[in-house]
């Protein structure tokens, strides 16, 4: 069987630039493939790298995607340089989508984590969301003095309601001094903080395992895990906390199935700031990894961020209109 190959790019600038340890992130780049096989069915796949994280960048997605041949042969389809995990997750969610008989229905709010701006404007965003149905909420830290940030935490858990929970994200950019500074906080917060997700750099395994053995709140691997052999070898290693995963820079989504299949992890699955056809692909995604993981808790899933982007009709559920406004 071969494929008819054709991709196009898109540039989605945020509602307001999203402001984290890695810098200030204006607009989302990516690129839609659609795969159209011997009998005509179709299959849409995304690419959205992110290479602050490790991926490939948007220019290294677009050269792989123009030397592609526009007759794809089957055997070619997943024969992708491991450097490429963007397109990699892209091809094979095309692939798989070519046989795809439904949509999931849209995810609940409260099933999803709400990403609030950073800083103080936090004190006043997480209302509407709550009163939209989100429940858990996600505050990056690490961009502002550690006291600032403390008075802002303490007025924001003040104000949330008795249910909600908060997620911070300190993207690697704490010191190990910083980071006991935030988790002696978050211990004395009565376990409405659910997690700090990577507190300190990829490279400091040690200090990392230290901090979750010395503090109650949880600790969540982000950037230490950002391909599937990071993900092993920490699981090698005996990391025994959280790990978000962002799917869609991780490689193939059948290779984390698998990994997970043969090594039962406490997962995330969190955005990357996907387009609909992305992020059904994370819900399905997660979906089968929950079924796979039985005995872990049922997390909220990271994928509260389409109030970031705007209303472009790259969200649209009917991909065909999707590509066609591409």
């Amino acid at each position: 069987m071969a494929y008819r190959f054709e991709f196009r790019p898109y540039c989605r600038p945020f509602r307001q630039p999203l402001k984290t340890h890695h810098g200030l992130w204006q607009q989302r780049e990516g690129i839609i493939l659609k795969l159209t096989d011997d009998r005509g069915r179709v299959g849409f796949g995304e690419v959205a790298p992110l290479p602050w994280f490790g991926s490939e960048t948007q220019a290294q997605a677009l050269a792989f995607c123009q030397d592609m041949p526009p007759q794809l042969a089957t055997d070619k389809a997943f024969s992708i340089l491991p450097t490429l995990p963007a397109c990699q997750f892209g091809l094979e969610v095309a692939v798989s989508n070519l046989t795809r008989r439904c949509r999931r229905p849209e995810l609940a709010p409260a099933h999803c984590s709400a990403l609030l701006p950073t800083g103080e404007a936090a004190l006043s965003a997480w209302a509407p969301l709550w009163s939209a149905g989100y429940r858990t909420f996600k505050w990056k830290i690490g961009v502002a003095p550690v006291a600032i940030e403390l008075a802002w935490l303490s007025q924001l858990m003040r104000q949330l309601p008795l249910g909600a929970r908060l997620r911070l994200d300190a993207n690697g950019g704490l010191d190990e001094l910083t980071a006991h500074h935030w988790l002696s906080y978050c211990d004395r917060g009565g376990g409405r903080i659910e997690f700090i997700e990577q507190p300190l750099p990829p490279g400091d395994f040690a200090a990392l395992v230290k901090l979750s053995q010395r503090y109650q709140t949880p600790i969540a691997l982000d950037e230490s895990v950002t391909t599937l052999d990071q993900l092993k070898m920490h699981c090698f290693r005996g990391w025994q906390g959280i790990y978000v995963i962002k799917a869609a820079i991780l490689g193939p989504p059948s290779r984390l199935i698998q990994f997970c299949t043969d090594y039962p992890i406490d997962i995330v699955v969190s955005s990357v700031f996907e387009t609909d056809i992305g992020r059904q692909t994370l819900i399905d995604l997660a979906a089968e990894l929950a079924t796979l993981l039985p005995h872990y808790p049922r997390r909220s899933l990271g994928l509260g961020t389409q109030r970031w982007l705007p209303c472009d009709g790259l969200d649209d559920p009917d991909w065909e209109a999707l590509w066609q406004r591409l």
